[in-house]
């Protein structure tokens, strides 16, 4: 084999990884604007998990979500994600630096915490679970997209109603229902602190099985909620 035909070969691989990136690109891009304003049918984290399950030999397991307008969320659901999660959301452009800053300074640079909802958006709608600086680096890249492309209001509602609150329990309709049998639109503020509460590790931590810990959690978020003033936020911020 010749040196030329050395290189050929060699080229093709780096040409069909070149191919597939831009391929992904695009569908990321083509994902952005199209869930501006259609409803999300699945996301990245969903189909993890149907893959995982499959794998596993779990045929009977469906990961899917259903789909709910801001309008069938209840409000103190949609303050409670951003008491429990992210409160300065109506204000940031998708990255909180304080936050950010904070969790270097304590961690000596790990990558754990501080992302909001915009991120955790990003990261469960186009990416996989884990932690490496290439997922977040696509991950920023992504959230400075649906930032740009989407209002605040788009990026709660896709949020709620693709985040995960159990096993196999995603968004904000299939977790009323499968928790408290009632439709998202009926949420108390007590069911949805209680929601948010397990939201750092919903495999850990049980909406129907709540820890002490979680109870804990649940009443601060009440107590967040109210000294962000209540659902006077949401409409102040057009939220909902």
């Amino acid at each position: 084999m010749n040196k030329f035909a050395g290189k050929g070969l060699l080229r093709k691989p780096f040409l069909w990884l070149k191919r597939a990136l831009i391929l992904l690109l695009c569908l990321w891009v083509a994902g952005i604007i199209l869930f501006s304003f259609l409803p999300v049918p699945f996301s990245a984290v969903m189909i993890e998990r149907q893959v995982s399950a499959w794998l596993t030999g779990d045929f009977g397991y469906v990961a899917h979500s259903d789909w709910v307008p801001m309008d069938e969320i209840s409000a103190p659901m949609a303050l409670a994600v951003m008491a429990s999660e992210d409160q300065k959301f109506p204000e940031h452009w998708g990255f909180d630096m304080e936050a950010i800053q904070s969790v270097l300074d304590k961690e000596g640079g790990k990558m754990r915490g501080a992302s909001t909802l915009s991120q955790q958006t990003a990261k469960n709608l186009f990416l996989w679970d884990g932690r490496s600086w290439v997922r977040k680096g696509l991950e920023a890249g992504l959230t400075v997209g649906i930032e740009t492309v989407w209002t605040k209001r788009r990026i709660l509602t896709v949020y709620l109603n693709i985040v995960e609150f159990g096993d196999g329990v995603f968004g904000v309709e299939q977790a009323a229902q499968h928790f408290f049998h009632k439709p998202a639109s009926r949420l108390t503020a007590s069911q949805a602190a209680l929601l948010a509460a397990v939201l750092p590790n919903p495999h850990l931590f049980k909406v129907n099985a709540p820890s002490a810990y979680v109870l804990r959690r649940q009443q601060w978020i009440l107590r967040q909620m109210s000294q962000l003033g209540g659902e006077s936020f949401l409409q102040e911020h057009k939220l909902h």
